[in-house]
């Protein structure tokens, strides 16, 4: 059997800036969340989960924008699609699927919560994250727990995630930290790129490992002695920077997995949220019924 873990942000943004913009009788904007509900609608229909949660952000910020100024918020944030925040929980779970919604914590910690709780379940013989966040290959564990990127049809096994980053999943944090990541906002060490990167998290694992001064590092790398200077001057930053990119699995889900098993779509809530959205050929689109 498998389990879905579904990033429901990334999927109502996909679905925001791939739509024409749509909205329900009394006004409201509702294209996101159509295109969510067709898209997950698919993924019912098409996957059959045996489990599925749907983790979203219920507001953009969270803890870690206590920790660090610089860390994304929800500024630029269309205000038609910040409306539909709310309403694409109720699609979710219109559905049939469990839904998280985070406050304190983001979307991607109550995946990797979910994955800590529940990878050696022996029902499961895979977990699969939908998502393309970097910080979730992490949580990749051989073939048994992975990443699908849905739309590029892509899906990344520890072998993969080696392949495209040049370093483990456990590394994962330390490359995010050194590299940086634009999308949510940090920035990384100075002349850190995924090359030279990759090539010394291969040898030390971890940012921690790393010696201070390049004339103790056991390989070579262009450029590394200013590597090596710009992470011994810039530490304690870069410590900040890998908990901001280290997953939380502490995060408030459903207590048991049997929470998550999905035994079809809802009928008559389903029914109801297409009669109020105005969702009318979209009635008959989900596959099986309960």
């Amino acid at each position: 059997m498998k389990l879905y873990l579904v990033d429901g942000t990334y999927e109502l943004f996909r679905a925001h800036f791939g739509a024409p913009p749509r909205t329900a009788p009394d006004g409201r904007p509702i294209g996101a969340v159509v295109g969510l509900m067709q898209s997950l609608l698919l993924l019912l229909r098409e996957e059959q989960p045996d489990f599925i949660a749907c983790a979203f952000d219920h507001v953009v910020e969270s803890f870690r924008n206590d920790l660090f100024d610089g860390y994304k918020t929800g500024e630029g944030v269309p205000e038609d699609l910040f409306s539909q925040f709310g309403l694409a929980e109720t699609v979710a779970r219109s559905l049939g699927i469990e839904v998280w919604p985070m406050v304190e914590f983001e979307a991607d910690d109550a995946i990797a919560s979910a994955v800590a709780k529940w990878k050696d379940d022996r029902r499961l013989d895979e977990i699969v994250i939908c998502s393309v966040d970097k910080d979730l290959m992490h949580l990749v564990e051989g073939s048994r727990v992975v990443v699908w990127d849905r739309r590029r049809k892509l899906t990344y096994t520890e072998a993969d995630v080696v392949e495209r980053f040049g370093v483990s999943p456990s590394s994962i944090p330390d490359y995010l930290a050194l590299v940086g990541d634009s999308a949510d906002g940090i920035p990384g060490v100075a002349r850190w790129g995924a090359k030279g990167t990759a090539t010394v998290l291969s040898e030390y694992g971890r940012m921690e490992n790393i010696p201070d001064s390049y004339d103790d590092w056991m390989i070579t790398v262009r450029g590394g002695k200013t590597l090596a200077q710009n992470l011994a001057s810039n530490r304690e930053a870069a410590a900040l920077y890998k908990k901001l990119a280290t997953l939380r699995t502490d995060a408030s889900i459903s207590e048991s997995l049997d929470c998550a098993k999905w035994g079809g779509v809802p009928k008559s809530n389903y029914l109801e949220l297409c009669d109020d959205l105005g969702l009318e050929r979209l009635r008959d689109l989900p596959h099986r019924w309960r």
